[in-house]
């Protein structure tokens, strides 16, 4: 049975039990900090099992993608050395979300085992939790399972759990006996680790949910989450005993042998490369790039250890790219996304490819004599940071080679290192303190200005600029003001923090700037005139002008980040902003520069919205209705509960989560320009736009430019791009006229320089300066000159006296070459004004420095050429 085949006969049985197929989850977990990647059938059910997230169905089946390359569920650096670890696997799984229990779900798997996929009952082992025994009772007396091939496990393989915290219970494992020509003992005993018995279901009974301090809580309802990997599942289908063997990965072992130029598809290399392959495809399918922190850096370990072992295959051109296709024809028509994000995946495997081949061939070098001079087996901490971090050489990847070599690594070393450059990085950056950290404030302000831009308050509390609590602030002082409630906006979610004045019976603080800390707005600035304590009554006003110049730029951002996203792709996601009221700066992930035409197509999709006028709608709901409602989640960030959703546009262009403030209609915007479009780091790009006044101003100024520009051309604004046109196709002409009237003067002075040849025992040699003449046009005479000889040595040298260089070059006809250099007759020259050069035996340019040594340099050739022929 062919591994789509029995992915699908999983599904279709468990449908005909009443389960409703629900879709594969990404594999970046859905607003959970708790996890780096959806690990295991269950995480898209995560909040079923908590009664959080109610679903119109009680039974569920998947085959759900899963990656373990990362936290604490991490087999990355099993892969390649064993027959059943890989970064990306397949979980088949039925879920009951509080329907039925051990005793059905114990019966399903026997079933589907035994008499859908037919294999001998003989052959399957089970186990259970050492406490549990009633499903020891219904594997033994409903299933009868012999005694002797059910054992009791303890809690560290037989109590499962997704986390430190969340959904967890006893589980019940199944095993099936590949026969006693295989080495291994059964489950349980001391020679479980051998091939013989291989775990290829497991049964979780959930019963409980682990809080923070490790409280076993029961679940509202008991429920079950089973897991049965598919490679493991088709390799005992298939008759063979790893899983690299199963129909899935031969056609990628086919590939990645071709990709290398290695023909040895058992080698475990080329395991790893069809392994990562597939986990790196379908991450960059779920929206992952890879970068230098969070999922981004895994995914980036995951590419570059593939390299590196395609590199050890001898692999010296790019070729992880290429295995892109086999697996779309492999995976593809059960996974359509993966087949429609393909070529996005082959680009960013290329462009990975291609900047860490120089880091990798430099490395491996480096490290390769490191270990050849290694005296022992310990690869010292100190060699180890060095690769790390002045060649930029992975510390996973020395870990890797070092491995394969029998020695390991001075890891504490490592550590110690690292840790004593950070601290001087540390050191390095405290230019400046921010006074506000030290401030420990009880209770919270309150925001109001989403709709207001002043209001009443009263102080709170008082800090000089040094983070000492005051009791006034006195004219001329700087510190922070904190009050009860306030319309200033606090710097956040990429938008700055609003300026203004807070007004005071008899005085005046000018606010430079708010911060939020610990939910309060912070107001940084100076007392203008007059005092200001604590317990005062306070009129905050802020600078309309400003704020709503900035919350143009804000909306805006919203506006480009749909654009982006429709005319890029859904891998675009939001990696950083800073809105102010002169523009907006937006950081998302693509993996190359837009073009022209999409840098277009975006400002007229943003313009469009603009010009639609729509009101914007902002909206408190829980965070699971947000996301039925489609709404961007930004920078992994974690929510609380009830979140604050801002739909702007037509037809609900827009939908994010924002705490910012905004306009009341698209049409507010006025107008948006991008002014530019750059790569900030790898995967990660940068945009720039204004909007409002600032546009208007812009095209004003851009406008004038160009009437100016029209008056020195004398022509009307709109004909100066075909008058510029005509005078860059005259300039053309007239350069070309000019090559020509330089190549004839440059033959004329050839001929009046055959005046002064000399004759150097039978050698004719023309040694002589020239002016008026560019460096660049020297080899053009020097060719007319060898022709005009026929025979001889010529060195022509040119001064430039205002800029202070020398201009050199020399040539020998064939017919003397052998017993004349080029090169060495320059560097004769050269080396007395100042400079050298080379070249071949009959053409030799070199530079100087020294413009007013060039006579005396030239006058010294002929007895330089009488001791070269003597």
């Amino acid at each position: 049975m062919k591994s789509a085949e029995l992915r699908q006969a999983f599904l279709d049985y468990f449908a005909e039990q009443g389960h409703t197929i629900v879709p594969t989850g990404s594999l970046v977990p859905g607003n959970d900090a708790t996890l780096l990647f959806t690990n295991a059938g269950m995480v898209p059910f995560k909040d079923v099992f908590l009664g959080r997230d109610p679903r119109p169905y009680v039974r569920a089946t998947s085959a759900q993608r899963c990656v373990r390359a990362g936290g604490k569920h991490n087999d990355l650096d099993n892969v390649g050395y064993t027959a059943r670890h890989h970064t990306f696997f397949e979980m088949l799984g039925n879920f009951s979300f509080g329907d039925y229990f051990k005793h059905d779900a114990i019966r399903f798997a026997w079933q589907f085992l035994t008499e859908r996929l037919g294999l001998p009952a003989d052959k399957l082992w089970v186990t259970v939790f050492t406490e549990d025994d009633e499903a020891y009772n219904i594997w033994a007396d409903d299933i009868g399972v012999p005694h002797e091939r059910i054992a009791r496990i303890g809690a560290k393989d037989n109590f499962w759990q997704m986390g430190d915290t969340g959904p967890c219970g006893p589980c019940s494992e199944i095993f099936f006996d590949h026969g006693p020509e295989v080495w291994g003992g059964p489950p349980g005993t001391p020679e479980e680790d051998g091939d013989r018995f291989i775990e290829i279901w497991n049964l979780v009974f959930m019963q409980f949910d682990r809080d923070a301090q490790g409280t076993l809580n029961p679940l509202p309802k008991p429920s079950i989450d089973t897991g049965m990997g598919l490679e493991r599942v088709a390799a005992v289908m298939q008759g063979v005993h790893s899983n690299y063997e199963i129909d899935l990965f031969q056609n990628l072992l086919k590939a990645a042998a071709k990709a290398t130029g290695h023909p040895d598809t058992s080698t475990p290399s080329l395991r790893v490369i069809a392994d990562h392959i597939r986990s790196c495809a379908f991450l960059i399918a779920d929206g992952v790039l890879p970068s230098n922190e969070g999922r981004g850096y895994v995914l980036r370990r995951i590419i570059r250890r593939a390299i590196r072992h395609g590199h050890k295959l001898g692999a010296v051109e790019p070729f992880f790219h290429k295995l892109v296709e086999a697996l779309d024809a492999e995976m593809g028509d059960a996974y359509p996304e993966l087949r429609e994000a393909s070529d996005q995946i082959a680009r960013v495997l290329l462009k990975e490819e291609e900047q860490f081949a120089r880091t990798l061939d430099h490395g491996m070098g480096l490290l390769n004599a490191a270990l050849a001079e290694l005296d022992g087996k310990v690869l010292p901490g100190e060699t180890v940071f060095k690769l790390y971090d002045t060649y930029g050489f992975p510390f996973d990847l020395t870990a890797d080679v070092c491995r394969e070599r029998g020695v390991t690594l001075d890891e504490e070393g490592f550590q110690q290192a690292l840790e004593a450059q950070r601290e001087r990085a540390r050191a390095a950056s405290q230019f400046g303190a921010d006074y506000s950290a030290s401030i420990e404030l009880e209770g919270e302000t309150a925001f109001t200005g989403y709709d207001r831009l002043e209001d009443q308050a009263k102080v709170t509390a008082l800090v000089d600029s040094e983070g000492n609590a005051l009791a006034a602030l006195e004219s001329g002082q700087k510190g922070i003001v904190v009050l009860d409630r306030t319309p200033f906006y606090g710097e956040s979610g990429g938008q700055v923090g609003d300026t203004g004045y807070l007004y005071v019976d008899g005085g005046r603080f000018q606010v430079t700037d708010t911060q939020k800390k610990n939910g309060h707005h912070l107001h940084q600035g100076m007392m203008v005139e007059g005092s200001l304590s604590i317990g005062a009554s306070v009129r905050g006003e802020v600078d309309a002008s400003l704020r709503t110049a900035t919350l143009r730029n804000h909306s805006a951002t919203h506006l480009l980040h749909q654009a982006l996203r429709m005319v890029l792709g859904d891998h675009v996601q939001q990696k950083g902003s800073l809105v102010n009221a002169e523009r907006l700066r937006f950081d998302f992930s693509h993996f190359e520069p837009m073009t022209a035409e999409q840098l277009a197509e975006v400002e007229r999709l943003v313009n469009e919205q603009i010009l639609a006028n729509a009101p914007t709608k902002v909206e408190q709901m829980s965070l699971d209705q947000a996301k039925a409602k489609g709404a961007a989640a930004l920078f992994e960030a974690k929510y609380a509960e009830n979140v604050r959703v801002l739909t702007i546009g037509a037809d609900d262009f827009s939908i994010e989560l924002c705490g910012g403030t905004h306009v009341a209609r698209s049409g507010d915007i006025g107008c948006c320009h991008v002014m530019s479009e750059v790569g900030i780091a790898s995967g990660v790009r940068r945009i720039e736009a204004i909007t409002g006044e600032n546009a208007l101003a812009y095209f004003r100024e851009q406008e004038a430019r160009l009437e100016r520009l029209g008056e020195r051309l004398k022509t009307k604004p709109e004909q100066v791009e075909s008058r510029v046109e005509s005078l860059v196709e005259r300039n053309r002409s007239l350069e070309k006229e000019l090559e020509q009237l330089k190549a004839k003067l440059a033959s004329a002075a050839g001929s009046d320089m055959l005046s002064q040849v000399q004759e150097i025992n039978g050698v004719k040699l023309l040694a002589t300066q020239l002016d008026g003449v560019s460096g660049k046009d020297l080899r053009g005479i020097l060719d007319q000159l060898k022709n005009k000889l026929s025979s001889g040595v010529i060195i022509l040298g040119v001064a430039d006296q205002a800029a202070g260089k020398v201009s050199l070059i020399a040539g020998v006809t064939q017919d003397l070459t052998g017993r004349v250099k080029a090169g060495e007759l320059v560097n004769h020259v050269a080396s007395q004004v100042g400079g050298k050069g080379g070249g071949r035996p009959d053409m030799a340019q070199a530079g100087g420095s020294q413009p007013d040594a060039l006579p005396d340099a030239l006058k010294s050739v002929p007895v330089w050429l009488e001791s070269v022929l003597s």
